[in-house]
């Protein structure tokens, strides 16, 4: 259809030019008929490949309301958009479109009232024959000038905007760390309000070590001299650390001489194996005297149990099972205890309550996760139900309690400090001890002192947000997670209803944006649920990065606050892009309105409105989508959802440069002939060479524009329209490029462009008028905004009213407002062709006289959209049209068909 289009565009060029007018005018019909035909082929093709069919039912029917019924059911919007910013250009682009065609017909319009009212009416000349195709080719004219206002004023280079801006950010982004998945997650991130980050890895070096350690009695707050130990002692704790650890962690020499040595596998268990070398103890030796086949049973670690057992089978018929893991958690199942001389004593609950009190509650104030290490011995004889974990995991003796130290990293404190003054919340969900979290975060930034706001543990946060049954309430978690930032020894679980509780929350002005970072398997549905989900590229699995729409390949946290950067950069550029195309597209539809009314000629040429187009779509999205960002972005808070994509400043700056561009067009348009002392290029007759005129007054809207391009670059109303100018080559080559383009055009283009050369001086007035720009942008921004109320912003997202509150499932395929549009326009249009179906079976039916049914149950059933599924009923109208003049016999066939 659209290669049909250009040949009809082709033909009418031509026919200006061709006396045979006829052969074309022919050939244009024809043209016209077969793209007419070809859309028509390809629709019902297309929605015959969707395999629904539909019966269609008259308006009026029971039958007709039961499928608009179904139809509404079925055709139902998610809440959660495939992209926010894509539902917002959907709706914006729609609109430009709508008033583009309205202008475009009434330019037709007005041209031809103009033409034939002056023509035979002032003038009183009659239609004579052989003037025909004069006539004619100037009807083809004006419609080729309304084509040309239609392609000017639709905004086509959104969707390339938008799409130079994602994967520019996308390509640039991989340099930060940042490895996009999904390319609309680019963009979501901007918008971001919440982010739900997990510690280990993230907030921290993730390079854990011993630091302190409770053995024997005694708290030692550095690595105690293996010396001091008692040696039954020292291999209890060596034993215990090397065979209950995975086998696959280990501590490797450092890659380069004077560098921290490796550490491959569980960082904790690391952490482990580094204290067993500070006491000068050899864990390999242990595992191969002790290898992974003759590990008698292994409790691995999940997030449920936290701890780890092994068994050993004894030689002498018993067993003796290592464990290790949270502290508060081994401690309470220890009924004994090694004291300094390495021997057993009675380790009772007001013992556990002084450790926890004396030796727990300091390290974890001082932000170590603290592990306990025990063993129980199981006798010869009968063996014990391995299955009955409860009975096993009891009854321990406590070897060790250590003090594993995980240091912040240091460019974290600084990263959340920018999250917060770009107003998004971070929040910090671990499984670590409370004490230890809390610790952690205050040494990032996240609890700030003097500050009331929530360290929850994952229980008593259960227990704050669900009822009697067990099941979240909605409104006891708004209650808890608006000042919540620390959830501590946390359940995979607990992440998901945190997550999926702030993005179903209504308490906030707007729904909130979250992003969630995650490593385990078990981290797969927050990632999911989650607006952005970032994995670890490092320590993450495969199922992590799967769920993810972003992997961060340094497990930074410092890469997430580049993410947002990048995001909110995306908006950035569109709307860079928008306040610049909207502008153009002002200024070139009203020159080509009024000045085809007025003169009946566009001041602008086809082409040169198709070179204009070309600028401000593809040259421009290019230049303004690839802007790089900076700082100052995060010295705002988010936009939101519903944020409209033109503000007051934006509308103040295209309003204004569109009042000044109309000013100077129409000035030179109507009086430049004076000015440069050149002929007139108005009224001229159809067939007459290019003016200056005219090339002047094109020469001086191209060059305008490409310096309001510069202006472009700024849309809060900075003064500073040159800063970092230079940072973005691709900018510079296209202003450059767009310069030189021109001058070919003007001096070289000729009659196809529609230009005659101009003089050094006519070049030096044109220049200096778009120089002129860069003044005017700086005299509009001394106006404040507040004082133009009148403004109006545009761009809105979608508001409350056209959501359904029907939310599709999460395992859904999204889709965006094109398509929602799109889907619309096939309902309307099915509708119609039933309403005239219907009339014509009316009709039909009696013109039959009722003597058959053929005219009640004629109609076959249509394959169209996809979104309604309705029966293959029969219509009740019809039965009742037929009934009333049929026998009995028949009446009552037809009335059964009917039920």
């Amino acid at each position: 259809m659209l290669s049909c289009g250009i040949m009809f565009l082709l033909c009418c060029f031509f026919c200006l030019h061709c006396p045979d007018v006829f052969i074309f005018l022919l050939l244009d019909f024809v043209l016209a008929l077969l793209a007419i035909f070809m859309f028509l082929f390809v629709f019902f093709i297309a929605k015959a490949q969707d395999g629904v069919a539909l019966e269609i039912q008259p308006l009026k029917s029971e039958e007709g309301v039961e499928s608009e019924e179904k139809e509404k059911k079925v055709f139902k919007v998610p809440k959660k958009e495939k992209s926010v910013l894509q539902g917002k250009l959907t709706r914006l682009a729609v609109q430009i479109g709508k008033a583009g065609l309205i202008m475009s017909a009434i330019t037709v319009i007005i041209l031809v009232l103009y033409f034939v009212i002056y023509t035979f009416g002032v003038l009183g000349r009659p239609w004579l024959a052989e003037c025909t195709p004069i006539y004619i080719q100037y009807f083809v004219k004006f419609f080729i000038i309304g084509v040309t206002v239609l392609v000017v004023a639709v905004p086509e280079g959104l969707p390339l905007a938008v799409t130079i801006s994602l994967a520019y950010s996308v390509k640039k982004m991989m340099k930060d760390n940042n490895l996009v998945r999904h390319l609309d997650a680019c963009e979501t991130m901007g918008n971001a309000t919440a982010i739900c980050s997990d510690k280990t890895g993230t907030l921290t070096m993730n390079r854990m070590t011993v630091v302190q350690a409770y053995v024997c009695g005694t708290h030692y707050r550095q690595i105690p001299d293996p010396e001091a130990l008692n040696p039954k002692m020292l291999d209890l704790l060596v034993n215990g650390i090397s065979v209950n650890s995975a086998y696959t962690s280990k501590i490797l020499p450092p890659e380069k001489e004077g560098g921290l040595p490796r550490q491959v596998g569980n960082k904790t268990e690391c952490a482990l194996l580094g204290f067993v070398l500070d006491l000068k103890q050899d864990y390999q030796a242990v595992r191969n005297e002790i290898p992974e086949e003759k590990l008698y049973k292994v409790y691995t670690f999940n997030s449920v149990r936290k701890s780890m057992s092994t068994v050993l089978s004894e030689s002498g018929g018993g067993f003796r099972m290592y464990s290790k893991g949270a502290s508060e958690i081994i401690l309470r199942k220890c009924t004994k205890i090694l004291d300094q001389g390495g021997e057993v004593c009675p380790f009772k609950t007001r013992d556990r309550d002084e450790m926890v009190k004396k030796v727990i509650e300091p390290m974890a104030c001082e932000g170590l996760r603290t592990i306990c290490l025990a063993y129980r011995d199981f006798p010869a004889g009968t063996e014990p139900d391995w299955d009955n974990e409860a009975d096993i995991l009891s009854d321990l003796t406590c070897i060790s309690v250590v003090g594993i130290e995980d240091p912040v990293r240091p460019e974290v404190p600084d990263a959340i400090l920018k999250c917060q003054k770009a107003g998004i919340t971070v929040r910090m969900v671990t499984g670590d001890n409370v004490n230890t979290a809390r610790a952690i975060a205050t040494k990032c930034g996240i609890l700030l002192p003097g500050e009331d706001f929530l360290c929850l543990e994952g229980k008593e946060f259960n227990t704050l947000i669900r009822n009697e049954k067990g099941e979240v309430e909605q409104e006891k978690l708004d209650k808890v997670w608006p000042r919540l930032r620390v959830l501590a020894r946390s359940s995979p679980t607990d992440k998901h209803t945190l997550v999926k509780g702030i993005i179903d929350s209504t308490v906030a002005e707007q729904r909130q944006v979250v992003a969630v970072t995650g490593d385990g398997t078990n981290d797969g549905p927050a990632l999911k649920k989650a607006d952005v989900g970032f994995a670890m590229g490092i320590a993450g699995t495969d199922v992590a990065k799967e769920a993810s729409d972003i992997i961060l390949t340094d497990d930074n946290f410092t890469s997430i606050v580049k993410a947002v950067m990048w995001g909110r950069n995306v908006y950035d550029s569109i709307s860079k892009f928008l306040q610049f195309q909207l502008t153009v597209n002002v200024v070139a539809v009203i020159v080509a309105f009024t000045g085809a009314c007025i003169t009946q000629d566009s001041p602008l040429k086809a082409v040169q409105m198709l070179w204009v187009n070309l600028i401000m779509d593809t040259f421009a999205s290019l230049a303004l989508a690839t802007e790089p960002p900076t700082e100052s972005l995060l010295l705002r808070r988010p936009y939101g959802r519903n944020k409209p994509l033109i503000s007051r400043t934006m509308m103040k700056n295209i309003l204004g440069h569109a009042v000044y561009q109309l000013t100077i067009i129409f000035t030179l348009l109507f009086a430049g002939e004076k000015f440069f002392d050149i002929d007139s290029g108005r009224n001229v007759p159809l067939h007459s060479p290019p003016s200056e005129h005219y090339t002047i007054v094109f020469n001086t809207f191209v060059l305008m524009q490409l310096f309001n391009e510069i202006n472009a670059r700024k849309i809060h109303g900075e003064r500073n329209v040159f800063e970092n100018i230079f940072r973005n080559p691709i900018f510079c080559a296209v202003v450059v490029g767009t310069f030189a383009a021109q001058i070919v055009i003007v001096e070289f283009g000729g009659k196809p462009f529609s230009c005659s050369g101009l003089t050094l001086s006519q070049w030096f007035w044109c220049i200096f008028i778009g120089l002129s720009e860069l003044l005017w942008g700086q005299l509009i921004c001394t106006v404040p905004t507040s004082r133009l109320k009148f403004l109006k912003e545009a761009g809105h997202g979608p508001m409350k009213d056209d959501i359904p509150h029907e939310e599709l499932p999460e395992d859904s395929d999204e889709i965006d407002h094109a398509e929602m549009e799109l889907r619309k326009g096939q309902i309307l249009w099915f509708r119609g062709l039933n309403r005239i179906q219907t009339q014509m079976d009316v009709v039909y039916t009696f013109q039959t006289g009722g003597t058959s049914l053929q005219g009640a149950l004629r109609r076959q059933p249509s394959t169209i959209s996809q979104h309604l599924d309705a029966k293959h009923v029969s219509s009740p109208t019809h039965v009742a049209l037929s009934s009333a003049t049929s026998p009995p016999a028949t009446s009552a066939a037809a009335a059964s068909v009917g039920n």
